[in-house]
């Protein structure tokens, strides 16, 4: 038996002699001998049928194996050592480049379009206080929102005035903040960062990115939100994209609106990807006094507009991806990961 196992290992010895220096013989002698429908894999399954113990042919294909190995690379000489010829002026393989994660893509060119309508970005919590989150945004104790099955709680005792923490479910807990901040209007923030709600399917993520956008001054009207949305529709996704405001109930805003954008397949005309000719993206509306009062703003001077929506999802809805599960995002997928 052990003749045969050295008698393999003389005969790559001899192949490999042969082919030394040409890595595409060699690599063929490779899968030859060890790969999966190999020699040695054969003279195993042969020895093993034979033999009374089994274990010492184990032993015997382990050792065979690992001679084999080392003797491939004995042999991969470059081709300046062998007496052949090398043009060294032939230019050499570039190695692939990555490029930036869409999230991180998406969010530079939301920033890029609201800046140039006088947006500033600010940064918020994303670890922040229940009142913050909930109560200042006018969302009452037993608001859904504010179960725990939607939200994530830190297990951390509460604070007497600000309540329990949690993982913010929106970027909308900037509002009040930026508010208080700034304390004299005017206000054009755009906050950007990461929510978490207890969701997961092929739209949702226990975490996500948002951007929030607020907007106060004297004589903000319903127009000027309109103005807004249509312009970053057309930035984002071409100059004949348009929105388009549908009635709904929010608490932090009233009047309040979801926001749809024209379909980027169909120019709005109706197809089996969009079904009606528009994409719901988010919601909008025009802030609620009460939320003015907690941001210390006079809701009778003062009015404004604010939107926000899922980055994941206004990714989703550019021409050309095939992305029909969000979660692919944060999966390192790289035929997704090509569309950029």
């Amino acid at each position: 038996m052990a003749d045969r196992w050295q008698q393999l290992v003389q005969s790559l010895e001899q192949a490999l002699s042969q082919a030394s220096g040409h890595p595409q013989q060699i690599e063929q002698l490779r899968q030859e001998y060890l790969g999966k429908k190999g020699r040695l894999r054969q003279l195993f399954q042969s020895q093993l049928k034979a033999a009374a113990d089994k274990k010492q042919v184990g032993q015997k294909f382990n050792q065979t194996k690992q001679q084999l190995q080392q003797l491939i690379p004995q042999h991969l000489v470059p081709a300046s050592q062998t007496g052949s010829w090398y043009d060294i002026t032939l230019p050499g393989q570039m190695p692939e480049l990555g490029h930036r994660h869409p999230i991180t893509w998406a969010t530079d060119q939301i920033v890029h379009i609201f800046q140039q309508l006088g947006f500033s970005r600010a940064r918020y919590p994303e670890v922040d206080w229940d009142y913050y989150v909930f109560e200042a945004l006018n969302m009452p104790a037993h608001h859904p929102a504010r179960d725990e099955w939607e939200t994530f709680f830190v297990d951390q005792p509460p604070d007497a005035k600000l309540g329990q923490m949690v993982l913010t479910t929106h970027t909308s807990n900037a509002q009040v903040r930026e508010m208080l901040r700034v304390k004299q209007p005017p206000i054009r923030m755009l906050n950007i960062g990461r929510c978490y709600r207890r969701q997961q399917d092929l739209t949702h993520t226990q975490m996500f990115h948002q951007f929030e956008g607020l907007v106060i001054d004297q004589h903000i009207s319903i127009a000027h939100l309109k103005g807004t949305l249509d312009y970053f529709a057309r930035k984002f996704y071409g100059p004949e994209a348009k929105s388009r405001l549908r009635p709904y109930m929010f608490r932090f805003t009233e009047p309040s609106f979801e926001v749809d954008f024209s379909c980027v397949h169909c120019k709005g005309q109706g197809c089996r990807f969009c079904k009606s000719g528009w994409h719901e993206v988010g919601g909008a509306g025009m802030v609620h006094p009460n939320v003015l009062k907690a941001g210390g703003i006079d809701p009778d001077k003062y009015s404004g507009f604010a939107f926000g929506w899922g980055i994941e999802r206004v990714i989703s809805l550019i021409p050309g991806m095939k992305i029909n599960d969000i979660r692919l995002f944060y999966q390192n997928d790289f035929d997704l990961l090509s569309q950029f």
